[in-house]
């Protein structure tokens, strides 16, 4: 292969304007307008990268989306990315580019020694040789000979936005189909968005056009994302989208058809004709259709020598034929390419004719095996395909209302997708991860009959192209040797993206401090003021408030006892408001929950327990009833959000019943009094309801004012005291918080963080769910197994609860631990069985300064039954002695909840 630069001709590219690159370390030229591929083609560059398993030496084949050959190392340092198509790479001065999956270089690269093993090394290998005798034998050198280009850990320094749009049409390609079709449709009035991946003349007034912008998929109701030169994110919701997305080549698969310097015949034409680039000095075109004609015609009269056209057809159109002998170009019908010769580069190929068997001296091979629509974004958005045999093709058949094609027509083509003379192990499909026709062969013999399962078994069409070369062509190849019918099988699904695109920007406005944005509890300058130190719990909560000489332990374990002792004030905020009203509403909530809330009376609070379908608890949490037909849920603040979600899905998707649901989670603020002096503070506001013992038990509720403010106050506790939680209006929440502050000065309350509340809940035996239960905690396992004995109706989970391992004396229950001596056991640490086998774990675990010794909570084998033993602890080297005992280690009667 000697590529080089045309003295005349490139119509893209400005000769006056010379930049200077970067490849493998070699400083190169090109001129403003060529692409990376483009530029390497004219300075000779052959050998690009190599094969992905047998590492042979590739060349650029396509000039599009593709190409599946020239993948780059594009920058770097931090600013590299990996696996970039050369073909969609604009040339800029300064650009660095490296190959990959080549080492030293891609000239001599000492993975190549796998193609010498190409014969053990056929499809599934993997599947049948690293079974045996373990897996793990071979682990680390797969996973270090996977992939291509090289990931770096450091932060990208790439600056990604997202710009979000709506428009009455969408039209994707700016080829004259699609241009005609933004136009009309402006004409009508209609708001359009015109998009193309390479620079285009704009439209007319009316239409929106985005040069060099690649669309990256279509989901439901009309959504398209786009990538505008990797940097910039388009967020697109489109009324109608409009396709014209244009057509790839396929290639013919012959004996060594992947050598550098074959390349298909629309890729030379667009070389020669666009940039001057021509792949060789003297060519060959191997071809089944008219356009493999018109490419090698293309490139003779450009100056480039084309010695022969090679036709697989009986016979062609007569005109192409003269106008090709007029060129001096030779013509050979009803022949094919058996072979092509060469080690680093085409040097020749084997033509079988009619007559006899030829030998072409050549530096570049055009192969012309017809056109395939690019169908991908019309499969995405649900449209299906049909095989149209005149070109062999699969074109767009039906699909939904709003979405219309208007590609171009299909291109006659003859019926060859691999020259069956030729050596099926050296004739490859896919070239990128080297699946060949035998490999297909073999995968037919083996019963792949799907084109989904000959995808995984061998790899067709997984590289970085996503079968846009090769995925046809293996599909029908796959096809024919099972015997099925003409079109009978298409090509695997068809997934997003369209073009490979960066993790950063489809994360361009989620990234810092928008990943995650941050929730602000509504009086969080309040906390603020008081030195609290806030940690990240899903919203920035005080951990603790520590004095002058605290830390967080020291503090957390102050505000716990302060707790225990007299009064403190929690900001609850996050816990989940959701109000549940209708007809319906008792009816659907028994079937949401553990429990019954059709049989509570209004006013009345009471503790429940929501499962999965398998049923596993996903959250704890109270209900309340504040009317005939209302309900006020309380859900964790970890699932406040999932369980607005989940009640939602429920009514649109399983129940459809008369029942509202309204989360006032973020309207309502809470502070929680807590602690042996609560009623007394509550008082001291003068609230204009009955607070008193008999009047305000535990587990009710009531809604009345303090002050001027609105609230509805619960008698619920997560702390084991006396407690209230006041909710109100968020606006009022710092006000709020001072006044509380300020009545309960007398009796010396102190504001308490999450981390004095944990400490307070572990003596309590309350459970965190997700912390204290893990994916198989079920109801009975925490001690609730007698209100599903109770429920006669069903609910969420329950058909799960029936299984035969739910009643298993052996599944891992909720108990309390007791370490001998003042240790304090490690969350996570196990219970060593005699065997040495893990019989449990510890989930929470705490130093309580009521008690004067560690608490924790654990999750054991039997462990409801096995009270009072005693059982060996093991974390990290160390071991402690411990006795099972009650989850509930501090008042176990409960009489700390009156006052």
């Amino acid at each position: 292969m000697t590529g080089h630069r045309l003295p005349d001709g490139g119509a893209r590219i400005d000769r006056s304007r010379p930049i200077r690159f970067k490849f493998n370390g070699r400083t190169l030229k090109g001129y403003e307008g060529d692409t990376l591929a483009s530029a390497l083609l004219a300075n000779g560059i052959g050998i690009v990268g190599r094969s992905f398993k047998l590492h042979r030496p590739r060349g650029i084949v396509a000039s599009g989306f593709e190409e599946t050959n020239a993948l780059v190392q594009l920058g770097e340092g931090a600013w590299t990315s990996p696996n970039v198509p050369a073909t969609l790479v604009p040339l800029s001065d300064g650009l660095v580019a490296t190959s990959v999956n080549a080492w030293p270089s891609p000239k001599f690269d000492l993975g190549a020694v796998n193609n010498l093993l190409r014969g053990v090394l056929s499809a599934g290998f993997y599947y049948k040789t690293f079974m045996w005798p373990n897996w793990h034998w071979y682990e680390g050198l797969i996973r270090r000979a996977a992939g291509l280009g090289r990931a770096v850990h450091a932060v990208d320094p790439q600056s990604y936005k997202a710009l979000n749009h709506h428009c009455d049409v969408l039209v994707i390609g700016a080829s004259s189909q699609g241009k005609l079709a933004a136009e009309a449709a402006a004409r009508k009035g209609r708001s359009v968005i015109l998009l193309d991946a390479r620079d285009f003349a704009h439209c007319s007034k009316g239409v929106l056009s985005f040069e060099r912008t690649v669309a990256l998929g279509i989901w439901d109701h009309g959504l398209v994302l786009a990538s505008q030169a990797g940097r910039v994110l388009h967020r697109i919701r489109a009324g109608e989208i409009v396709l014209s997305t244009g057509r790839f080549e396929r290639m013919i698969a012959f004996a060594n058809n992947d050598l550098p310097g074959i390349m298909l015949s629309g890729a030379v034409r667009d070389y020669v004709r666009d940039f001057a680039a021509a792949p060789g000095r003297n060519g060959v075109f191997f071809v089944n259709n008219d356009a493999g004609w018109e490419a090698a015609i293309a490139t003779a009269n450009s100056g480039v020598k084309v010695c022969a056209i090679i036709d697989a057809r009986e016979g062609c159109n007569e005109g192409l034929v003269a106008l090709a002998r007029q060129l001096g170009i030779e013509v050979c019908l009803s022949s094919r390419v058996i072979k092509a010769h060469g080690a680093r580069a085409v040097k020749a190929v084997s033509v079988r004719t009619r007559a006899a068997d030829r030998h072409f001296n050549c530096d570049f091979l055009g192969v012309a095996g017809g056109w395939n629509p690019a169908t991908q974004l019309w499969a995405m958005a649900g449209g299906t395909s049909r095989f149209d045999t005149a070109s062999q093709s699969f074109v767009p058949d039906k699909g939904p209302d709003s979405l219309r094609w208007a590609g171009p027509a299909p291109t006659e083509a003859a019926d060859i997708w691999f020259v069956e003379e030729s050596n099926a192990k050296s004739s490859f499909v896919d070239f990128q991860t080297d699946v060949t026709v035998a490999d297909i062969a073999l995968a037919a013999r083996e019963n792949y009959r799907s084109v989904e399962h000959l995808k995984r078994y061998t790899v067709l069409g997984m590289g970085v192209d996503q079968g846009k070369l090769g995925g046809v062509s293996g599909a029908r190849i796959h096809a024919a040797m099972l015997g099925a019918e003409s079109g009978a099988a298409g090509p695997s699904k068809f997934r997003p993206p369209f073009s490979p695109v960066a993790f950063g920007l489809l994360g361009a406005d989620y990234a810092g401090e928008l990943f995650r944005p941050r929730r602000f509890l509504p009086a969080h300058d309040w906390h603020a003021r008081r030195g609290a130190l806030f940690e990240d719990f899903g919203w920035e909560r005080p951990a603790a408030y520590p004095r002058e000489g605290e830390d967080l332990h020291a503090a957390a374990q102050r505000e716990a006892a302060h707790v225990r002792t007299g009064v403190g004030l929690l900001d609850g905020s996050p816990l989940g408001k959701i109000v549940v009203a209708g007809p319906e509403a008792g009816e659907f909530l028994d079937r949401v929950y553990v429990g019954s809330p059709s049989t509570l009376k209004i006013g009345r609070v009471r503790y429940g327990l929501v499962l999965n379908e398998q049923g596993t608890i996903v959250d704890d949490g109270v209900y309340a009833r504040i009317g005939k037909n209302e309900y006020l849920l309380s859900p964790s603040s970890a699932y406040a959000d999932r369980m607005v979600g989940l009640l939602d899905e429920l009514l649109q998707c399983e129940w459809p019943m008369d029942v509202l649901v309204h989360d006032q989670t973020e309207e309502l603020a809470v502070w929680t009094l807590a602690g042996p002096r609560a009623r007394d503070v509550l008082l001291a506001m003068q609230p204009d309801f009955d607070v008193s013992r008999e009047a305000f038990p535990h587990l009710s509720l009531k809604s009345g004012r303090l002050g001027d403010v609105p609230v509805r106050v619960q008698r619920v506790s997560f702390s084991g005291e006396l407690s209230f939680e006041v909710q109100l209006p968020a606006r009022h929440a710092a006000e709020m918080g001072d006044a509380l502050m300020q009545a309960g000065s007398p009796y010396g309350i102190v504001p308490y963080g999450i981390e004095a509340l944990e400490i307070l809940r572990i003596e309590k035996g309350y459970i965190h769910v997700g912390t204290d239960t893990d994916s198989e905690t079920q109801p009975a396992d925490i001690g609730f197994g007698g209100a599903i004995a109770r429920k006669q109706s069903d609910f969420l989970g329950r058909r799960a609860l029936e299984r035969k391992s739910s009643a298993s004396p052996d599944r891992r229950q909720l108990v309390g631990l007791k370490a001998d001596g003042p240790a304090v056991l490690p969350p996570g640490a196990h219970l060593r069985a005699a065997n040495g086998e893990s019989e449990g774990f510890v989930t929470s675990s705490a130093y309580s300064v009521t008690l004067g010794r560690g608490v924790a909570l654990a999750l054991v084998r039997g462990g409801q039954s096995r009270h009072g033993e005693q059982v060996e602890v093991f974390s990290l080297g160390q071991h402690w002695r411990a006795t099972i005992e009650n989850p509930v280690a501090l008042d176990p009667a409960g009489k700390r909840l009156d006052g």
